[in-house]
Protein backbone atom coordinates (compact mmCIF):
# COMPACT_ATOMS: atom_id res chain seq x y z
CA UNK A 1 0.00 0.00 0.00
CA UNK A 2 1.57 3.54 -0.68
CA UNK A 3 1.18 6.28 1.27
CA UNK A 4 0.91 9.98 0.15
CA UNK A 5 4.34 11.62 1.12
CA UNK A 6 3.41 14.42 3.94
CA UNK A 7 2.68 18.04 2.62
CA UNK A 8 5.33 20.32 2.89
CA UNK A 9 4.87 23.14 5.27
CA UNK A 10 4.33 25.90 3.21
CA UNK A 11 6.34 29.55 4.31
CA UNK A 12 3.79 32.31 5.56
CA UNK A 13 4.61 34.99 4.14
CA UNK A 14 3.04 37.45 6.63
CA UNK A 15 4.65 35.59 9.41
CA UNK A 16 8.09 36.67 8.11
CA UNK A 17 7.04 40.01 7.52
CA UNK A 18 5.95 40.49 10.91
CA UNK A 19 8.73 38.60 12.48
CA UNK A 20 11.46 40.78 10.28
CA UNK A 21 9.38 44.06 11.36
CA UNK A 22 9.86 43.10 14.72
CA UNK A 23 13.62 41.87 14.17
CA UNK A 24 14.60 45.51 13.46
CA UNK A 25 12.47 47.65 15.89
CA UNK A 26 14.04 45.20 18.79
CA UNK A 27 17.24 46.20 17.43
CA UNK A 28 16.62 49.43 17.34
CA UNK A 29 16.29 49.83 21.28
CA UNK A 30 18.20 47.38 21.93
CA UNK A 31 22.16 46.86 21.63
CA UNK A 32 22.71 43.45 20.41
CA UNK A 33 26.56 44.00 20.43
CA UNK A 34 26.14 43.89 24.69
CA UNK A 35 24.08 41.05 24.45
CA UNK A 36 20.72 43.44 25.66
CA UNK A 37 17.32 41.74 24.81
CA UNK A 38 13.92 42.92 25.70
CA UNK A 39 12.99 43.03 29.49
CA UNK A 40 10.72 40.38 30.31
CA UNK A 41 7.21 40.96 31.60
CA UNK A 42 7.20 39.75 35.52
CA UNK A 43 4.17 39.53 37.89
CA UNK A 44 6.10 41.03 40.81
CA UNK A 45 7.03 44.38 39.70
CA UNK A 46 6.53 48.14 40.56
CA UNK A 47 3.09 47.60 38.78
CA UNK A 48 1.46 44.69 37.76
CA UNK A 49 -0.71 43.84 34.44
CA UNK A 50 -3.56 45.58 35.62
CA UNK A 51 -1.85 48.94 35.90
CA UNK A 52 -2.30 51.66 33.70
CA UNK A 53 1.37 52.04 33.14
CA UNK A 54 2.25 48.22 31.44
CA UNK A 55 -1.23 49.77 28.95
CA UNK A 56 0.65 52.94 27.69
CA UNK A 57 4.30 51.85 28.20
CA UNK A 58 3.24 49.05 26.06
CA UNK A 59 2.62 51.05 22.09
CA UNK A 60 5.92 51.71 20.42
CA UNK A 61 4.67 53.94 18.25
CA UNK A 62 3.36 56.33 20.81
CA UNK A 63 6.23 55.67 23.12
CA UNK A 64 8.54 56.93 20.64
CA UNK A 65 6.34 60.14 19.75
CA UNK A 66 6.12 60.92 23.83
CA UNK A 67 9.64 60.00 24.19
CA UNK A 68 11.21 62.37 21.58
CA UNK A 69 8.15 65.28 22.93
CA UNK A 70 9.10 64.86 26.53
CA UNK A 71 12.92 65.51 25.33
CA UNK A 72 12.13 68.71 23.20
CA UNK A 73 10.12 69.64 26.23
CA UNK A 74 12.99 69.22 28.87
CA UNK A 75 15.38 70.75 27.35
CA UNK A 76 14.11 73.89 27.86
CA UNK A 77 15.10 74.21 31.10
CA UNK A 78 18.70 75.57 31.74
CA UNK A 79 19.29 73.04 34.52
CA UNK A 80 18.44 70.13 32.60
CA UNK A 81 19.95 71.61 29.37
CA UNK A 82 23.25 71.78 31.29
CA UNK A 83 23.58 68.31 32.56
CA UNK A 84 23.26 67.19 29.19
CA UNK A 85 25.48 69.36 27.38
CA UNK A 86 28.22 69.71 29.93
CA UNK A 87 28.13 65.85 31.30
CA UNK A 88 27.08 63.93 28.57
CA UNK A 89 27.80 61.85 25.66
CA UNK A 90 24.97 62.70 22.90
CA UNK A 91 27.20 64.11 19.99
CA UNK A 92 28.31 61.01 19.81
CA UNK A 93 26.73 58.66 20.81
CA UNK A 94 22.32 59.91 20.72
CA UNK A 95 21.15 56.51 19.71
CA UNK A 96 22.92 54.67 22.66
CA UNK A 97 21.12 57.31 25.00
CA UNK A 98 17.71 57.00 24.35
CA UNK A 99 17.81 53.40 24.17
CA UNK A 100 19.49 53.48 27.99
CA UNK A 101 16.30 55.73 28.56
CA UNK A 102 14.29 53.42 26.81
CA UNK A 103 15.18 50.53 28.67
CA UNK A 104 14.86 52.51 32.21
CA UNK A 105 11.41 52.80 31.49
CA UNK A 106 10.88 48.86 30.60
CA UNK A 107 12.69 47.99 33.93
CA UNK A 108 10.65 50.07 35.88
CA UNK A 109 7.53 49.31 34.35
CA UNK A 110 7.69 45.39 33.21
CA UNK A 111 11.17 44.20 35.19
CA UNK A 112 10.81 42.72 38.64
CA UNK A 113 10.76 44.54 41.57
CA UNK A 114 14.46 43.92 42.42
CA UNK A 115 15.70 44.90 38.86
CA UNK A 116 13.42 48.45 39.06
CA UNK A 117 15.41 49.10 41.80
CA UNK A 118 18.77 48.23 40.94
CA UNK A 119 18.15 50.36 37.80
CA UNK A 120 16.44 54.00 39.97
CA UNK A 121 19.27 53.29 42.07
CA UNK A 122 21.81 53.11 38.89
CA UNK A 123 21.14 56.60 38.27
CA UNK A 124 20.51 58.07 41.23
CA UNK A 125 24.58 57.07 41.24
CA UNK A 126 25.05 59.05 37.57
CA UNK A 127 23.06 61.91 39.01
CA UNK A 128 25.02 62.65 42.25
CA UNK A 129 28.29 63.10 39.78
CA UNK A 130 26.61 65.42 37.72
CA UNK A 131 26.67 68.93 38.50
CA UNK A 132 27.82 72.41 37.62
CA UNK A 133 27.51 76.06 36.66
CA UNK A 134 25.05 77.83 34.02
CA UNK A 135 26.38 80.11 31.47
CA UNK A 136 24.85 83.01 34.14
CA UNK A 137 26.78 81.70 36.80
CA UNK A 138 23.98 79.76 38.76
CA UNK A 139 24.53 76.46 39.91
CA UNK A 140 23.16 73.28 38.86
CA UNK A 141 23.07 70.07 40.22
CA UNK A 142 21.38 66.78 38.64
CA UNK A 143 19.82 65.78 41.62
CA UNK A 144 17.89 68.76 42.27
CA UNK A 145 14.36 67.34 43.10
CA UNK A 146 13.05 70.61 41.11
CA UNK A 147 14.80 69.88 38.14
CA UNK A 148 14.02 66.11 38.48
CA UNK A 149 10.34 66.82 38.80
CA UNK A 150 10.84 68.73 35.11
CA UNK A 151 12.13 65.64 33.64
CA UNK A 152 9.44 63.13 35.30
CA UNK A 153 6.31 65.80 35.05
CA UNK A 154 6.94 66.24 30.92
CA UNK A 155 7.72 62.50 30.41
CA UNK A 156 4.54 61.53 32.16
CA UNK A 157 2.58 64.25 30.05
CA UNK A 158 3.98 63.74 26.84
CA UNK A 159 3.77 59.68 27.34
CA UNK A 160 0.30 60.24 27.98
CA UNK A 161 -0.96 62.12 25.53
CA UNK A 162 0.88 60.46 22.94
CA UNK A 163 -1.03 57.18 24.07
CA UNK A 164 -4.05 59.06 24.19
CA UNK A 165 -3.73 60.89 20.37
CA UNK A 166 -2.99 57.33 18.93
CA UNK A 167 -3.88 54.33 20.64
CA UNK A 168 -6.62 55.33 23.26
CA UNK A 169 -8.62 58.53 22.31
CA UNK A 170 -11.55 57.91 25.00
CA UNK A 171 -9.51 57.08 27.60
CA UNK A 172 -11.03 57.92 30.87
CA UNK A 173 -10.35 60.65 33.06
CA UNK A 174 -9.81 57.87 36.12
CA UNK A 175 -7.31 56.21 34.53
CA UNK A 176 -5.24 59.28 33.47
CA UNK A 177 -5.03 60.06 37.08
CA UNK A 178 -4.34 56.33 37.67
CA UNK A 179 -1.12 56.59 35.45
CA UNK A 180 0.20 59.87 36.62
CA UNK A 181 -0.48 57.91 40.51
CA UNK A 182 1.52 54.98 39.27
CA UNK A 183 4.43 57.23 37.08
CA UNK A 184 4.75 59.23 40.73
CA UNK A 185 6.05 56.29 42.83
CA UNK A 186 9.12 56.12 39.80
CA UNK A 187 9.36 60.00 40.72
CA UNK A 188 9.60 59.92 43.94
CA UNK A 189 12.08 57.01 44.65
CA UNK A 190 14.32 59.12 41.80
CA UNK A 191 13.73 61.47 43.94
CA UNK A 192 11.75 64.28 42.20
CA UNK A 193 9.67 66.99 43.94
CA UNK A 194 6.97 67.95 44.33
CA UNK A 195 5.52 65.33 41.69
CA UNK A 196 2.30 64.99 40.62
CA UNK A 197 -0.42 62.33 41.28
CA UNK A 198 -3.42 63.26 38.63
CA UNK A 199 -3.67 65.50 35.55
CA UNK A 200 -4.53 68.84 37.24
CA UNK A 201 -1.20 68.87 39.63
CA UNK A 202 0.81 67.84 36.63
CA UNK A 203 -0.86 70.73 34.35
CA UNK A 204 -0.09 72.95 37.36
CA UNK A 205 3.96 72.02 37.91
CA UNK A 206 4.22 72.47 34.11
CA UNK A 207 3.02 76.11 34.52
CA UNK A 208 4.99 76.88 37.40
CA UNK A 209 7.78 75.63 35.41
CA UNK A 210 6.96 77.89 32.20
CA UNK A 211 8.81 81.24 33.73
CA UNK A 212 11.88 79.52 33.94
CA UNK A 213 11.96 78.05 30.79
CA UNK A 214 14.97 79.24 28.09
CA UNK A 215 16.10 78.72 24.89
CA UNK A 216 19.45 79.51 23.47
CA UNK A 217 22.39 78.17 21.08
CA UNK A 218 23.13 75.06 23.05
CA UNK A 219 19.22 73.90 22.83
CA UNK A 220 19.07 74.50 19.24
CA UNK A 221 21.93 71.75 18.86
CA UNK A 222 20.57 69.54 21.13
CA UNK A 223 17.43 69.83 19.53
CA UNK A 224 19.19 69.03 15.92
CA UNK A 225 20.48 66.23 17.19
CA UNK A 226 17.80 64.62 18.91
CA UNK A 227 16.02 64.80 15.71
CA UNK A 228 18.79 63.63 13.43
CA UNK A 229 18.68 60.02 12.45
CA UNK A 230 19.98 57.98 14.95
CA UNK A 231 19.87 54.13 12.53
CA UNK A 232 21.05 53.44 9.05
CA UNK A 233 18.23 51.22 9.04
CA UNK A 234 16.14 52.96 5.77
CA UNK A 235 12.75 51.07 7.63
CA UNK A 236 13.47 52.54 11.03
CA UNK A 237 14.72 55.78 9.47
CA UNK A 238 11.53 56.30 7.90
CA UNK A 239 9.50 55.42 11.36
CA UNK A 240 11.51 58.03 13.09
CA UNK A 241 11.09 60.77 10.93
CA UNK A 242 7.21 60.35 10.93
CA UNK A 243 8.30 60.39 15.05
CA UNK A 244 10.08 63.16 15.15
CA UNK A 245 7.40 65.26 13.14
CA UNK A 246 4.71 63.70 15.14
CA UNK A 247 6.38 64.67 18.54
CA UNK A 248 6.56 68.25 17.69
CA UNK A 249 2.95 68.05 16.86
CA UNK A 250 2.21 67.08 20.31
CA UNK A 251 3.98 69.36 21.73
CA UNK A 252 2.77 72.57 23.11
CA UNK A 253 2.03 75.56 21.30
CA UNK A 254 3.86 77.23 23.76
CA UNK A 255 6.63 74.86 23.56
CA UNK A 256 6.61 74.65 19.78
CA UNK A 257 7.05 78.48 19.53
CA UNK A 258 9.82 78.15 21.88
CA UNK A 259 11.67 76.50 19.61
CA UNK A 260 10.97 78.18 16.11
CA UNK A 261 9.34 74.75 15.24
CA UNK A 262 6.39 75.49 12.63
CA UNK A 263 3.17 74.37 13.53
CA UNK A 264 1.89 71.35 11.21
CA UNK A 265 -1.35 73.17 11.15
CA UNK A 266 -2.03 72.25 7.32
CA UNK A 267 0.27 68.84 7.21
CA UNK A 268 -1.78 67.70 10.77
CA UNK A 269 -4.10 65.45 9.32
CA UNK A 270 -1.78 63.17 6.32
CA UNK A 271 0.68 63.53 9.39
CA UNK A 272 -1.31 62.14 12.17
CA UNK A 273 -2.63 59.32 9.79
CA UNK A 274 0.43 58.28 8.70
CA UNK A 275 1.64 57.66 12.57
CA UNK A 276 -1.16 56.12 13.04
CA UNK A 277 -1.04 53.81 10.32
CA UNK A 278 2.93 53.15 11.53
CA UNK A 279 1.40 52.17 14.95
CA UNK A 280 -1.01 49.68 13.47
CA UNK A 281 1.31 48.26 11.54
CA UNK A 282 4.35 47.65 14.31
CA UNK A 283 1.42 46.29 16.69
CA UNK A 284 0.23 44.04 14.11
CA UNK A 285 3.66 43.15 13.93
CA UNK A 286 4.41 42.83 17.49
CA UNK A 287 0.71 41.10 18.04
Amino acid sequence: MRFAAPLATRPDPARAIKDAIARRVVAVFNDRARGEAPVARRLDGLFGPKAVAWRVHGDVTSMMVGGLSSLLLQMLHPGVLAGVWDHSNFRTDMQGRLRRTARFIALTTYGGREEAEAVIARVRRIHDRVGGTLPDGTPYAANDPALLAWVHVTEAVSFLNAWRRYVEPGMSSVDQDRYFAEMAQVGRALGAAPVPDDRVAARRLILDYRPHLRTDARTREVRRLVLKAVTTDPLAGRVQALANHASIDLLPDWARRMHGLPNPLLARPLLRAGTFGVAQTLRWAFR
